[in-house]
Formats: C-alpha cells, structure tokens, sequence
C-alpha cells in the first residue's frame, strides 16, 4: 500500500514537473556578440547577378543575415517571416540589407529564390543568394554557421553593427516582437 502511494505521488509530481516545463514554451533564443571574417567569394543573386560577398557586407549598410534554403518547411519559413515582418515595420529610406545565403546551392537557382522571395513579398533590400558549394562552405564555415547537412539546420540570424564591424549572434527561434527588439537594441531600426 505505501509502496503504491509513494509511485502514485511520484507520478503525479513527474507530471505536475512536466505541465510547468510545457507552459514555459520553448527555450529562449541566445545572443552573443562575435567577430567574423568574411570571406572574399562570389555569390549569385535572385536575379542572377554575381556579387562578391565581401564587398557587400562591408559597404557600410546593416546587415541582417541568414542560412535558409528554397524548399525547406520547417525553420526558413519562421526565419523568413522574420525577415518580412522586419521589412514591413522599416521606414521608407531605411538602408538596412537583408541578406538570406542558401545551404542547398545544388538547388536553389535564381528562380527558385525569386519565387521564395515572391511568396514573403520580399521587397528591394532583401537578397537570396547561392552559389558554389565551395563557396558557400566558406561562408558558412566563415559564421560559425556550417552544417554537413541541409537538414540538420539551425535556426541563426546575425545582425552587423557597420560601425563596429561586430555581429550580433542569434540562436534559436525569436517572436517578431524579440526579433525587432534585437534590431532595436543592436542600432539598426
């Protein structure tokens, strides 16, 4: 009889352990503030222009930047609607650049990223590119960001301060309203 209590108690207090741990939602998303090179590559566009990479992240814009890719259905769509929720909230002469870098280049040609971009109504400002997986190695390796796998991916978004030169590091899924506090907080909005 004590023996069934105490399991019965036990249960109850595992679930009551399990109840609180679901209503606190998922874990936080983490910052940090990091120092990357970027390496001098050349990537192609939505629109099929080849950019070199370097040069466009330090042209003295913010950089907000992420690792998705064309027909992913679990976190590019969060990261993405991100990325059009901050571009609806930014006023008109804003120069803040949007920068989506694929992690499937074999697949993500010009088309495939401009429909992308046409489904989150993407407007001038945000950039999808790709490019040869060597290259996109490089960059990814470069961020702290690489993955052997298109779908073992992770939810990353870096924001660059142009005066400092410094990123701020995101880590995991962010509400719009965390999302646009980080923007806030990091001087770009």
């Amino acid at each position: 009889m004590l023996r069934t209590l105490f399991t019965s108690l036990l249960l109850l207090s595992l679930l009551q352990a399990g109840h609180e741990l679901q209503a606190q939602g998922p874990p936080p998303y983490t910052r940090s503030l990091e120092s990357y090179t970027v390496p001098d590559v050349v990537l192609v566009n939505q629109e099929g222009a080849k950019v070199r990479l370097k040069t466009m992240i330090e042209s003295g814009q913010p950089i907000v930047l992420d690792f998705i890719f064309g027909t992913c259905t679990t976190i590019c769509p969060v990261l993405s609607a991100g990325f059009a929720n901050l571009q609806a909230k930014l006023p008109p002469d804003a120069r803040i650049h949007l920068v989506s870098i694929s992690i499937d280049p074999e697949n993500d040609t010009p088309k495939v990223m401009r429909e992308y971009l046409k489904r989150y109504r993407a407007k001038a400002g945000w950039d999808f590119f790709t490019g040869k997986r060597e290259d996109i190695d490089k960059v990814m390796y470069a961020f702290n960001a690489y993955i052997p796998n298109k779908m073992s991916h992770y939810p990353l978004t870096l924001i660059r301060d142009p005066k400092t030169g410094k990123w701020i590091r995101l880590f995991g899924l962010m509400s719009s309203s965390e999302f646009l506090a980080e923007c806030k907080r990091a001087g770009i909005l």
